[in-house]
């Protein structure tokens, strides 16, 4: 039986091999000098074939980061799951992404000089990053429009601390522990 090369499995497959290639010109090129040419020439596949999965560069763009930060999210979740008071589990939860985005080298290359921008521009704008930042990082009683500015705020937090690091690690935990913790303890209230 053969397969139709338009299902859902090659789609994907097709998909991930496109966004795959973009991820390494970003890193080797940076975010925002990577076009269309450059990405279907990497994926080995024509532009026709890049536009039937991607409508142009900035959803090539939001496709990669969207991925990357359910990945991120997944393996954060786990590493927090212990943690029982709220504020300790947030900061964690935050420093682990921040350390997961940072050990990824397809990944900080959205935060060196001059392309933490379009970063910057996706995780405020994506309504499935504020999602998963609202479940990760905002209390569950939490509803409705503050929930949401909420998660929206920690993960500016987030794209601040890629784009302009702390000293250090102990630096950035404080700063968390003292600015970020005491607005997560009144919105635990």
């Amino acid at each position: 039986m053969s397969r139709d090369w338009l299902s859902d499995d090659r789609a994907d497959l097709a998909a991930e091999r496109i966004l795959d290639a973009a991820a390494a010109l970003f890193a080797e090129q940076g975010v925002t000098s990577v076009g269309m040419a450059d990405i279907a020439k990497a994926a080995g596949c024509s532009r026709a074939t890049l536009y039937r999965y991607f409508e142009n560069r900035q959803a090539v763009r939001l496709a990669f980061v969207h991925r990357e930060t359910r990945r991120i999210a997944a393996r954060v979740v786990h590493e927090v799951r212990g943690i029982e008071d709220p504020s300790q589990r947030i900061v964690a939860a935050m420093l682990g992404a921040v350390h997961a985005v940072r050990a990824e080298p397809l990944l900080i290359a959205w935060f060196r000089p001059g392309e933490s921008g379009a970063a910057g521009r996706i995780s405020q704008d994506s309504d499935v990053i504020e999602s998963i930042a609202a479940g990760l990082f905002t209390p569950t009683g939490l509803t409705g429009p503050e929930r949401s500015r909420l998660a929206r705020w920690l993960t500016r937090i987030i794209v601040s601390l890629l784009s302009a690091p702390g000293r250090d690690d102990d630096d950035e935990r404080a700063m968390l522990a003292e600015f970020v913790v005491p607005i997560i303890s009144r919105a635990f209230a």
